[in-house]
């Protein structure tokens, strides 16, 4: 193989190792239609609601109990990762299991002519 031929594909490997590759843990945004959005950073959440609290924490496993002011206040919120995009989360005991995927990247939109474009 020829030097350039080697750097072309020392090239090609570095760019697909830096393309965001997500750690295996539940912290990050999870999605569900049409339950929302929440966003787990350690042992705090921000529920579907927006409310921020805190609950236990592992790097596979997240649990909280729904504050007040939320509907299900009280209920235990089980989670646990079954793969890097994939979470199952169950409300109870006997409460229906949920799957999340996690959300794609936030996009911000700005129309052509507004300040700052």
């Amino acid at each position: 193989m020829s030097f350039r031929g080697a750097i072309i594909i020392t090239g090609i490997a570095l760019a697909a190792l830096s393309t965001g590759a997500r750690a295996d843990v539940i912290d990050g945004a999870w999605c569900r239609e049409p339950d929302g959005r929440l966003t787990i950073d350690g042992p705090t959440i921000v529920t579907p609601a927006g409310i921020t609290t805190r609950g236990t924490y592992s790097r596979h496993y997240f649990s909280y109990v729904v504050p007040n002011g939320e509907s299900g206040a009280g209920t235990t919120i089980e989670m646990r990762l079954l793969n890097e995009e994939t979470m199952q989360m169950r409300a109870g005991p006997a409460g229906p299991i949920e799957t999340w995927l996690r959300c794609s990247p936030a996009v911000s939109w700005r129309a052509a002519g507004t300040a700052g474009g």
